[in-house]
Order: structure tokens, then sequence, then C-alpha cells
């Protein structure tokens, strides 16, 4: 009879040695690679078509909100541009001290208001010395900043045109122009 030489048994310190652990384990490159670009399809997938497009419903949302709340205005976009300039009333020379400049700086604007109608003319002629202190203490509580930037001079004919119709409800304005703005 041969002796059998026995089986070799190794121990859980042996199986755990730094050897056994160097080894390159295949099973990274064959399930980990494939697994992890997998993921990224699947991100790309959930941003471009889900979260894109609650977004872009957001800005739509935004959008309408600012559509209707100009709708309900008396700053009218949507006028026939055939009547444009037909009933326009005139505040000539208006002088204003902005505000923060102690007296030191001015503002001299003319502003045109096109309406609708010459009742609407008609009504403004009498509510003269009203709107004339209302464009001048709306100007007044602008800084010379504000009032050189031409970006927020269409937030000021809105910011007026809304004052107008809070003074004068049954008055619908088209547009509001300036016709003189001097600041010196």
């Amino acid at each position: 009879m041969a002796k059998e030489k026995p089986e070799k048994i190794e121990s859980p310190e042996e199986i755990d040695s730094p050897e056994k652990k160097s080894k390159f384990n295949i099973k990274i490159l064959l399930f980990g690679i494939p697994l992890f670009m997998l993921q990224l399809v699947v991100v790309y997938f959930v941003t471009a078509n889900f979260l894109l497009n609650k977004w872009n419903q957001g800005d739509q949302q935004i959008n309408n909100a600012d559509q209707i709340s100009e709708e309900g205005s008396s700053y009218d976009h949507s006028s026939s541009e055939s009547n444009l300039g037909e009933f326009v009333y005139i505040e000539e020379d208006v002088i204003v001290n902005p505000a923060n400049t102690q007296g030191k700086r001015l503002l001299l604007t003319s502003i045109g208001f096109d309406l609708k109608s010459e009742e609407n003319k008609e009504a403004m002629k009498e509510k003269n010395i009203v709107i004339r202190d209302m464009i001048i203490s709306t100007l007044a509580s602008k800084t010379i900043s504000q009032l050189n930037s031409i970006a927020f001079r269409d937030s000021l004919k809105m910011e007026i045109s809304e004052k107008v119709r809070k003074l004068i409800p049954s008055i619908k304005v088209n547009k509001i122009y300036f016709s003189k703005y001097i600041i010196q």
C-alpha cells in the first residue's frame, strides 16, 4: 500500500493572507464596469426625460403667470398697432431730485401715455395734478443708478402704469413713452 499524502488544509490566516488579496479579481472587470456603464445610462435617461421636462414645465408656468399678470394690468400689450399714438396724453418737463443725491443731481423727463380713447385722455387731463405728483413721487424714490439703467426703464414704465391704474381705474394705458430723459 502506498501512503497517500494528506491534502493540505488551508487555515483561515492563509486564506486572508496578503498574497491571496493581491490577485486581480476578474469579477470586477466582468460585472463592475458594465454595471457602472448601465448606471450612467440610467442616470442620463432619468435626467434628460423627467427632470428637464419638469424644469421646463416650471419655467412655462412662471411665463404663464407673468402673462396673466400683464393681461390684468393697465399696461395693455395686446392693443392693435393701428391706434397706437392716436390718443397720447403728455406730462411735460417733470423735474425730480433722485433718491440719495441731496439735491445735487436732477432728472428731467417728459412722459407720454398712449391711451385707448379720447375719453381716457380727457380723464387724464382732469387728474393732471394727481398724475404729476404720482410721477414725481415714483421717480424721486429711485436712485441714480436705477434711473441710469436702460433695463430698469421698462420696469419703471410698468410701475407708473400700475399706479395710474390705481389712481384712475377706468383708464387703460397702451404704452408709456419717455420723450425726454435727461440726468444731470
